[in-house]
């Protein structure tokens, strides 16, 4: 199926911008799941893709050149972005690690992650999920080592579950793997989340080598503990998590669990995290090491928080709590936040408290996380490390 798109869009095909807008097609009412060939106003080849509406966008570039997206086609990609992960396989101290990144390996709307010897699908839209024989065939011929496999449905269906298995061999549950020679206890096929992130195993690495030691770590929006595991297991005196979900208390007490660590060093509080700054405010609590790692929406009974607006109080109830010469984690995942903006955000809370600050680490996705500079929102991880003097 042949698609007009408008000139604007066809010149940022043809550099290699992968993602289709609505606003790109010069029909803006059409729909297909099959394959199509986007043409200019002159009928002349762009590319080659899919359209699929998903959380960005309502499609994908899958190649520039006029290729039949056959079980070879995707084998091939497979097998590129394998190539590109080789040090992570012969890595003895991580089994846990993205194996196909989307539009960054040249297929937007579809990520695989690693698990040990298991795989698990994400799908972001139903057209490539409509597809999804012909392109888990072609995985199996890219990785024949993988033992079995779990797919996980992103995208707003009918009748389909969050998540299923889908084929070999079915993990076990707990399914233990390993990051920086940190064990975490992973669940494949218990929703949308397996829990942890894998986009934040450098930062939680740089805990691990020496960055908690000795130090007090409170970790907010703390999910499943994992950045206060890497601190416990970097030679944190103690940890402090804090999540609003009831679920994080016996989750996180199992990853502690899971690496042998005693767990009356560590506090693990359900308690909303605005909340808990003023308590901790007014029992004159400090930390040496402040993790903030927030999700890019979160509601509650009281409170919408968006970071693209209200990241920088988070820094603010941060410097009430931060010991002197503390540490600051700030963390985000929101793509529709630059680094400059970001940046600028968590810095004017230091000049209007008037601490003075050294920025000491900037980590952004890490390798297995390919991203392509042609489409930079997806590089969306964005991490600074300040260390704080309080005036």
């Amino acid at each position: 199926m042949k698609i007009k798109v408008k000139k604007r869009a066809s010149t940022q095909f043809r550099k290699g911008y992968p993602l289709i807008q609505k606003e790109d097609l010069v029909d803006t009412q059409v729909e297909t799941t099959e394959w199509i060939d986007l043409v200019d106003q002159q009928n002349q080849f762009v590319a080659k893709g899919y359209l699929g509406k998903q959380n960005k966008g309502i499609g994908w570039v899958l190649s520039r050149d006029n290729e039949v997206f056959d079980t070879t086609f995707f084998e091939k990609k497979f097998v590129v972005a394998k190539a590109k992960r080789t040090t992570y396989f012969s890595d003895d101290l991580t089994n846990a690690f993205r194996l196909f990144n989307g539009e960054g390996d040249g297929m937007g709307g579809l990520i695989i992650d690693y698990y040990d010897q298991f795989a698990v699908f994400s799908w972001y839209n139903q057209t490539l999920y409509l597809h999804r024989e012909k392109l888990v065939e072609a995985f199996k011929k890219a990785y024949p080592e993988i033992l079995g496999a779990y797919e996980k449905i992103r995208f707003d269906t009918q009748g389909l579950p969050e998540s299923q298995f889908i084929y070999g061999e079915e993990a076990p549950e707990p399914l233990i793997v390993k990051e920086n020679g940190v064990q975490f206890a992973t669940y494949l096929n218990e929703g949308l989340m397996t829990g942890i992130f894998l986009d934040q195993k450098e930062v939680r690495g740089a805990l691990v080598d020496g960055l908690a030691l000795g130090k007090s770590v409170l970790n907010m929006f703390s999910y499943t503990g994992a950045f206060s595991v890497a601190a416990a297991m970097g030679g944190a005196v103690e940890t402090t998590s804090v999540d609003l979900a009831k679920r994080s208390l016996k989750k996180t007490q199992e990853q502690f669990e899971v690496n042998g660590l005693d767990l009356e060093q560590q506090k693990i509080i359900v308690m909303d995290v605005f909340e808990y700054f003023k308590y901790a405010s007014r029992k004159q609590l400090t930390y040496d090491v402040i993790v903030l790692d927030p999700p890019s929406f979160a509601r509650n009974k009281k409170k919408v928080f968006r970071v693209a607006k209200n990241y920088g109080e988070l820094v603010k109830d941060s410097l009430e709590i931060l010991a002197d010469e503390g540490v600051l984690i700030a963390s985000t995942n929101a793509a529709n936040v630059t680094i400059q903006q970001f940046q600028k955000m968590i810095e004017e809370e230091f000049i209007a408290k008037g601490v003075s600050y050294q920025q000491i680490g900037l980590y952004r996705l890490p390798n297995d996380f390919q991203t392509t500079n042609a489409f930079p929102e997806g590089d969306y991880l964005k991490v600074f490390v300040y260390k704080i003097n309080q005036m």
